[in-house]
């Protein structure tokens, strides 16, 4: 007989403690282990006497995933054990407790809401890139390090992209918890890594609203009513909400994967640069669809059984990638500005879906107050800002894809690479002047961005040649 989880309890090295919560499928114990300083927990799976299929297979995707996740969002796993005397997942302990408390108080101050959300979106955009969806995100399931990371727990429902899914071979059903639950979900569709970010609106929703979009539905027939029925606008809900906010609530609880944003990243970007949110009709809604509208959307969508098949994550990923322009504006280097546009509409042939975020780089004193204005008094950052926007004038995207920041520091070097870390960004694209000897002793800015930049760098010279990294 499978041995059960109880205080005093000594298995594989591991001794168990006080238990520290119950929930539906799992039980969080307090653990330790004499090889092991550092606070850890034990999560057992309960297990009933008869036949309990879902909590034994997921628990073997939990244990398959969790392994293999690295990083500031995940727990890192100690142990596992198998179910052979009794299964088991040993993490360490994170120490800033769980986001749920923090999320019952909603409606949060706006500045609040944004900076929660901005930690969330990180913490999926990093997951995303271990080619993991969650498929269970809700606010049970994210946990806080005292350091300020969001961290993601419960991969149960989790699909890896290079391995199989365990749950999708043995059940026909819809899983998932029902607030959150993406419509293409509903549609038993667990390869879209939009249905984490479907999540994220909701929880986004939840935050600036204190409600979730559709309620709390019971069942599955409740939920399949979202595949027609819009939610209330949270600006009808929350005056103060700003239309650019809202925007980016909609735009993620949109029916239509293809109408959400494309990564987590892309969405991080917004929440990061709110002044250049394109605003479209979903941003001044201030009511629900008519009746007339909704039923029109229902004759399509009862009939639908799946949206279009998604590619694998990191294809998905591939196809919008968050590109950073780094442009010299000084007069001269307006013939490294020019080949670098025509290298940036080169790469949009090949990446026609890619976000394109221009920036430039006032380089600030170390010491001391600086003037913000030139000789003439004109305020340099406003200056650059138009700059950057006449430069790009060429590059033929549509302005939500285009996007043009001024950044300030005393490293122009590290204020690149600071906001390409920030923003989630794949690709820097950067100019690089001649050669020269001060350059070769002291080195230069493009050196020092391929050198630690987290992303790839490809460097632009005239004549051009290419470098990548």
């Amino acid at each position: 007989m499978p041995m059960r989880p109880h205080p005093g309890l000594e298995i594989d090295g591991f001794t168990l403690g006080e238990k520290l919560h119950t929930g539906g499928f799992a039980t969080i114990w307090e653990v330790t282990h004499p090889d092991h300083a550092l606070r850890m927990v034990m999560k057992v799976p309960t297990i009933l006497d008869g036949y309990d299929g879902p909590t034994i297979v997921g628990f073997e995707v939990e244990q398959m995933i969790s392994t293999r996740l690295t990083g500031p969002h995940v727990p890192r796993v100690i142990g596992i054990g198998g179910f052979e005397v009794m299964p088991y997942i040993v993490s360490e302990e994170i120490d800033g407790g769980c986001f749920l408390p923090l999320f019952q108080t909603a409606p949060l101050p706006l500045s609040d809401v944004l900076e929660v959300a901005a930690r969330m979106v990180a913490a999926v955009a990093d997951l995303h890139r271990q080619q993991v969806i969650h498929l269970d995100l809700k606010p049970e399931n994210f946990l806080q390090r005292k350091s300020g990371e969001m961290v993601m727990v419960d991969f149960g429902l989790s699909r890896h992209d290079r391995l199989p899914d365990l749950l999708a071979e043995e059940f026909a059903i819809p899983m998932g918890t029902y607030p959150y639950i993406a419509p293409e979900q509903y549609l038993r569709c667990r390869d879209d890594l939009r249905s984490d970010l479907f999540a994220l609106g909701v929880m986004l929703y939840g935050l600036a609203t204190g409600r979730t979009p559709w309620g709390n539905p019971k069942t599955l027939r409740e939920v399949r009513k979202r595949l027609w029925r819009d939610p209330e606008p949270p600006r009808a809900i929350r005056r103060e909400i700003p239309e650019w906010l809202q925007e980016i609530i909609l735009r993620a609880l949109s029916v239509d994967p293809m109408r959400r944003y494309q990564s987590a990243a892309q969405m991080a970007f917004d929440l990061g640069h709110p002044g250049q949110v394109t605003l479209t009709a979903r941003a001044h809604k201030l009511r629900r669809d008519s009746w007339l509208t909704v039923f029109d959307r229902w004759r399509v969508m009862r009939k639908i059984r799946r949206f279009s098949t998604p590619n694998s994550v990191a294809a998905q990923l591939a196809l919008v990638p968050v590109i950073v322009v780094a442009v010299d504006l000084s007069p001269e280097g307006e013939p490294l500005a020019e080949a670098l546009r025509r290298a940036v509409t080169r790469m949009l042939m090949i990446e026609p879906d890619a976000r394109i975020a221009c920036v430039n780089v006032i380089k600030t004193a170390r010491i001391g107050i600086d003037q913000g204005t030139d000789n003439q008094g004109n305020n340099l950052h406003v200056m650059r800002l138009v700059q950057l926007k006449a430069w790009a004038d060429g590059i033929k995207l549509p302005d939500h894809r285009l996007t043009y920041t001024v950044l300030e520091g005393p490293d122009p070097g590290r204020a690149i690479i600071d906001h390409a870390k920030t923003n989630h960004v794949d690709q820097i694209v950067m100019g690089a002047r001649g050669h020269s000897t001060t350059r070769r002793y002291l080195g230069s800015v493009s050196a020092q961005v391929v050198a630690e930049a987290h992303c790839s760098v490809t460097v632009i010279r005239v004549p051009e040649t290419w470098v990548r990294t």
